[in-house]
């Protein structure tokens, strides 16, 4: 922070006196004394140059590639300049939805605003302040879901292992069981789906687009649900929300995802935000805070905090949730991001996704052994076989400065956004044909 300007030590020990303490250790007499540390090995401190030099030769160690054609959950899309502008600003750089939220105006414009933008994006009535990340929005979402009679999940095998796995983790904390509905085609299979469906069914998840990149048919499967009496929850791409059909729209009751693609560098996995939107039924079991919009004494336009449910952080035993913050500056990236391309902007990217991704599928599998795996439809990843080793193609790739596809059973999962060019996709097809690997 530029303007952090620390305490001096005749202010430290003005706080220390009104404390009623001599030295800082005086605070911590109660912790015993073997289990304090005595001394910490600390080198001596470097100059702002040596430390810019350590620090530069730290990052070297990094390996950005030139052509990135990987995604499954992180994706490389263009950032306008003035996201991170925006973002930066100091009177943003918190995490936090405020405790003392009336006096905080500010953070909690913001806050309605990412809300208003996803519910727009879902088409569902209600959002959060988000949570932590998409795998963590997708756990609590399913908590949502169940109670007394009702409490097991079931989850699409389509679905990115990474969030099935955090499910099941809140699941088993939750002693609540978790039932993997199998596949069909590369997308879920529908009257499988139906003769799991049963009385103790709480939800099902599944992710649109799936962990393979294709188009689930997700009224379908909203509609077995329903029909069980179970409740139906949807993963999302945000970006591909531009141009598909909303979940309100396939009959959701809750939508939720990883808004990462929304402004946010791949960097290295994190810090990225998980979304939530409901319908007004399911308001109030969303978990965390909801800001919203009021008049003041007078009758100017305000911002409170609408909900906040106490219970997930004092009656902890009968929560459905224990999640009391949020993603305040990642959700605000994500609004200025959508602010920044508006609405004809958003659904332009995921157009010109769709149309370099199925470029790139022709290209790719038209070489020897790259064949596509599934027929559907798919909106900006993609899996096609792979004639040998995947790591031995991932690593020659890289040797030409192309992060490859992601290894997954039976071949490779390619990714294609408007950040890869015609160029790129025709020399990574050359590669494949060169047999450079």
């Amino acid at each position: 922070m530029a303007y952090y300007v620390p305490s001096t030590e005749f202010e430290q020990q003005e706080m220390l006196e009104k404390a009623g303490v001599k030295a800082f250790d005086d605070l911590f007499a109660a912790v015993p004394d073997s289990l304090r540390i005595k001394g910490l090995n600390i080198p001596d401190g470097l100059s702002e140059f040596e430390a810019r030099g350590r620090i530069e030769a730290i990052a070297r160690k990094n390996r950005s590639f030139k052509s990135v054609f990987r995604g499954a959950g992180a994706y490389n899309h263009y950032i306008p300049a003035i996201v991170k502008q925006i973002a930066s600003k100091e009177e943003f750089v918190t995490a936090y939805t405020p405790y003392q939220a009336e006096i905080s105006q500010g953070v909690l414009q913001s806050i309605f605003e990412f809300q208003t933008m996803m519910c727009e994006l879902t088409g569902l009535d209600v959002s959060n302040a988000s949570v932590y990340d998409g795998a963590s929005a997708a756990a609590e979402a399913a908590g949502m879901c169940r109670d007394k009679k009702r409490s097991a999940v079931l989850i699409s095998e389509s679905v990115n292992p990474i969030v099935s796995s955090t499910i099941k983790t809140y699941c088993y904390a939750a002693n609540a069981a978790v039932k993997t509905v199998p596949l069909k085609d590369g997308v879920t299979d529908a009257d499988a789906l139906a003769s799991m469906l049963d009385g103790a069914s709480a939800c099902f998840y599944m992710q649109q687009p799936n962990f393979y990149g294709l188009i689930e048919d997700a009224g379908k499967l909203g509609e077995a649900a329903h029909g069980a009496g179970a409740k139906f929850v949807m993963g999302v791409n945000p970006i591909a929300a531009a141009i598909l059909k909303t979940p309100a729209e396939c009959g959701a009751d809750v939508a939720c995802g990883e808004a990462q693609p929304l402004g946010m560098p791949m960097a290295f996995g994190g810090p990225y935000l998980g979304f939530m939107t409901a319908t007004a039924e399911m308001s109030r079991k969303l978990p965390g805070r909801i800001a919203g919009q009021t008049s003041d004494i007078d009758g100017k336009r305000a911002f409170v905090l609408t909900l906040q449910a106490r219970e997930q952080h004092i009656r902890r035993e009968k929560a459905s949730s224990n999640i009391c913050s949020n993603q305040a500056l990642c959700a605000l990236t994500a609004s200025v991001y959508l602010t920044a391309l508006g609405p004809g902007g958003l659904r332009s990217v995921a157009e010109s996704c769709v149309s370099k991704a199925h470029y790139a599928a022709g290209k790719i599998s038209a070489v020897k052994g790259f064949g596509l795996l599934h027929g559907g439809e798919f909106f900006h990843e993609f899996v096609t076989s792979c004639p040998r080793d995947a790591a031995s193609v991932e690593k020659s790739l890289a040797e030409r400065d192309i992060l490859g596809g992601l290894p997954v059973p039976g071949g490779l999962l390619w990714c294609v956004t408007e950040m890869n060019t015609k160029e790129q996709i025709d020399s990574l097809a050359e590669a494949l044909k060169e047999g450079a690997i």
